[in-house]
């Protein structure tokens, strides 16, 4: 069982941000490898399923944000999982709007979800960074972060959240650079 949490703000005011864009892809892979409907669990919304041979646990915490951590740990704890066996997806200002990036640890980046997540169970996870652009000075930020995405870019976050679920089989084998090579060609088209 891999745990894929992604990161957001529980409510349907919340649903369109750029800071939601982590329960954007967790529900897009749902949808897209016929997981079973979600239940509250862990803090959250649980569903669970297959992406091929591998069982996938597709967490969404209701916790808010900053403290997104603790439902991560509750998930881990009741599976036995360690660290390596989480992938966070999560809205990322320093990458270019639409563009998705694969590492595992590293810094939070001010991210407060992040910060929560490595609090509750240490920093070698991985990360699904999906960028969401920087809007070029410090004092807009968080207008841009927790604002919603504008009419003209829905069409590029449908296509990236459709590539993203697409192509999730790699990351359940493991395989980040073919993920990232894959989602890469798929919107180059």
């Amino acid at each position: 069982m891999q745990i894929w949490v992604g990161l957001g703000n529980p409510g349907t005011q919340y649903a369109m941000h750029r800071h939601n864009v982590g329960f954007m892809a967790v529900d897009a892979i749902a949808e897209t490898h016929g997981f079973e409907p979600p239940k509250k669990a862990f803090h959250g919304w649980a569903q669970q399923g297959r992406i091929g041979s591998d069982r996938i646990l597709l967490l969404k915490p209701a916790t808010f944000m900053n403290d997104s951590g603790r439902a991560v740990r509750a998930a881990m704890d009741f599976f036995k999982k360690e660290v390596g066996d989480v992938t966070v997806f999560h809205d990322e200002l320093d990458l270019a709007p639409f563009k998705v990036k694969v590492k595992t640890g590293g810094g939070t980046a001010g991210h407060n979800g992040l910060r929560s997540t490595e609090a509750h169970v240490g920093n070698p996870f991985r990360r699904v960074r999906i960028g969401i652009g920087h809007p070029g000075h410090k004092d807009k930020v968080t207008r841009h972060v927790l604002g919603n995405y504008a009419k003209a870019e829905m069409d590029d976050l449908a296509a990236m959240l459709g590539a993203i679920a697409a192509e999730a089989e790699w990351l359940a084998k493991g395989d980040d650079a073919r993920f990232m090579n894959e989602l890469a060609l798929r919107l180059a088209d």
